[in-house]
């Protein structure tokens, strides 16, 4: 079974009394352990899947299921514990909070879910991705790579079925973006999460299992590696 799926979705906005679709029609399966690149022009609806993956945003028509769960139907209660239990995300500007050290911006989002050993387990994933001994470091102690680095860790801390990562080299240098792009997907592998991809970088989509092309919201080419 799919880690995530989306079925027919179609998703509009209505912007100053404009409809524009977004998505139309997009229907892809992602398993345990698969990584999927986005790829496609700006606009295409890469972001759009995303956050639809994630439970972000919900379809105009057609479902997303997450670990079999239907976002769509969904009480409040169930999608804040999807998003946080189910599902990890990766930004292009880090999103790290600057007042935290590295070690503080990992166990974060298990101690607003409460659960418990967050340091202990914060410190394990800082370590998968080789930054154990930055732990204590503030953000701007850290160069662009290692601050990715944290912002992975932190995705991973609760152990996500789902994995969802926009951009996540745009701001980093060849040498490095390449290094990160290996680190997920070795993750993915080592995790045996569902991993989606929005990117630019041709690196990535060298790299992955699946390359979905989006244009003007829809499939327009899938190549299975």
């Amino acid at each position: 079974m799919a880690l995530v799926e989306l079925r027919n979705v179609t998703k509009d906005y209505d912007t100053e009394g404009q409809r524009v679709r977004a998505l139309d029609g997009v229907s892809l399966p992602v398993s345990a352990g698969e990584f999927v690149a986005l790829v496609g022009r700006s606009g295409c609806g890469k972001s759009t899947l995303l956050n639809m993956a994630g439970a972000m945003d919900f379809p105009t028509s057609g479902e997303v299921l997450i670990d079999g769960r239907s976002s769509s139907r969904a009480s409040d209660q169930l999608l804040t514990a999807l998003r946080r239990e189910k599902v990890g995300f990766v930004f292009q500007s880090f999103q790290l909070l600057h007042t935290l050290t590295a070690i503080e911006n990992v166990e974060l989002p298990m101690l607003l879910g409460g659960r418990g050993a967050a340091r202990k387990t914060a410190l394990e994933r800082l370590r998968a991705v080789e930054l154990e001994g930055f732990a204590q470091r503030l953000p701007h102690q850290l160069s662009g790579g290692q601050m990715q680095r944290v912002a992975i860790a932190r995705a991973l801390v609760n152990s996500p079925r789902v994995l969802l990562a926009d951009e996540p080299t745009g701001n980093l240098d060849n040498a490095t973006g390449g290094k990160i792009l290996e680190l997920l997907l070795r993750l993915t592998r080592e995790e045996n999460t569902a991993t989606l991809l929005a990117t630019h970088s041709a690196e990535a989509a060298a790299i992955a299992d699946l390359v979905v092309t989006l244009r003007d919201g829809r499939i327009a080419d899938v190549q299975r590696k």
